[in-house]
C-alpha cells in the first residue's frame, strides 16, 4: 500500500498566529501527502511567561478558530489529514495540543501528557491520554516533542495498533532524532518527528531549536533527516503494512514475547 506521508519544519513566529498561517500555507502550496505533520505549537510560537500570556494566540479543538480553520481549508489542497502542534484554549485552561484535521474538519485531538521545563508554568498537563485514531484504513497515533523520552509514549500507541506516529516538536535537546530510532525498532513502527528551527528569547531565557526532523521506518532506518537551520517540506512514500510485522526471528514476535505480569514495580 503505497502512503504519502509530509513533514513540515520551519520556524514560528512568536505571538503571530497571521504569519504563522502564510508560512505554512506558502510552504504547502502545491503539496500533496495522506498525512502531513507540522511542529508543535506551530500556531503561537513557544516561550511564554505564563497562560495568560499566551492564551490570546491560543483557540478551541472544535475548527472554528483562525489557525486550526486555515488548516482545513489547506487540507482540501493537500487531499489529506495535517496534524499540526497548537495552543488550545479551554476555558481558562491552555494545553499544549495536537490537532488532526481533513478538509471536513477536526478528526482527534491530543494533549500533551509530559510538559518539558517551564511548559508547567504555562500549560495544564495533558489529559487525553494516548489514542490512536484511523485514517484510509491506517491506524496513526499521536505524541508531542517530550513525550519522546518515555518509552511508554509509543508503546501504548504502538499496543493500540498504530502504525505511524506523528510527533510535532520543539525539540531543544540533542538526543531525541537518535532516540526515535529506538522507538521505532522497540515498537516497529513508522515515527515521523515535525521538529521547528531557529531561536527565541525570553529574559534570560533563550532557546535554539535543533531542526533536523526525521522520518524513521520500523526497522530503524532513517528514510529523511531534515537540516538543521532551513525551513523545508520533505515527502516520503511508505507501505504502513510493514509496521504490521512485529517478528524479530522465526521464534520470535516483539508482542506476543511481552510478559506483563513481570513488569510490575
Amino acid at each position: 500500500m503505497a502512503y504519502q506521508i509530509a513533514l513540515v519544519q520551519f520556524k514560528p513566529v512568536r505571538r503571530d498566529v497571521k504569519t504563522n498561517i502564510k508560512k505554512v500555507q506558502d510552504l504547502l502550496n502545491g503539496i500533496t501527502a495522506d498525512l502531513l505533520v507540522l511542529p508543535e505549537l506551530a500556531n503561537t510560537g513557544y516561550l511564554y511567561e505564563n497562560a495568560k500570556r499566551i492564551t490570546p494566540y491560543a483557540e478551541g479543538n472544535h475548527g472554528d478558530g483562525v489557525f486550526l480553520s486555515s488548516l482545513i481549508h489547506l487540507a482540501a489542497s493537500t487531499n489529506g489529514i495535517i496534524v499540526a502542534g497548537y495552543a488550545e484554549l479551554d476555558g481558562d485552561h491552555v494545553f499544549n495540543s495536537a490537532a488532526v484535521v481533513s478538509d471536513k474538519g477536526v478528526v482527534e485531538n491530543y494533549r500533551k501528557t509530559h510538559l518539558y521545563a517551564d511548559e508547567k508554568l504555562i500549560f495544564e498537563p495533558g489529559n487525553t491520554g494516548f489514542k490512536v485514531f484511523e485514517w484510509q484504513g491506517v491506524k496513526i497515533g499521536m505524541m508531542i516533542c517530550f513525550d519522546w523520552i518515555f518509552p511508554e509514549s509509543v508503546r501504548t500507541l504502538a499496543l493500540q495498533g498504530a502504525q505511524i506516529i506523528a510527533h510535532p516538536a520543539n525539540l531543544v535537546l540533542p538526543y531525541c532524532q537518535d532516540a526515535m530510532i529506538t522507538r521505532s525498532i522497540e515498537n516497529k513502527v513508522f515515527t515521523i518527528t515535525a521538529n521547528r528551527i531557529g531561536q527565541e528569547q525570553l529574559g534570560k531565557d533563550h532557546l535554539r531549536f535543533t531542526g533536523r526532523s526525521q522520518m524513521t521506518s520500523p526497522n530503524g532506518e532513517i528514510l529523511y533527516r531534515g537540516p538543521k537551520n532551513t525551513e523545508t517540506v520533505h515527502i516520503t512514500t511508505i507501505d504502513p503494512e510493514q509496521a504490521q510485522n512485529k517478528r524479530i526471528s522465526a521464534r520470535n514476535e516483539l508482542f506476543d514475547d511481552r510478559r506483563p505480569e513481570h513488569y510490575k514495580l
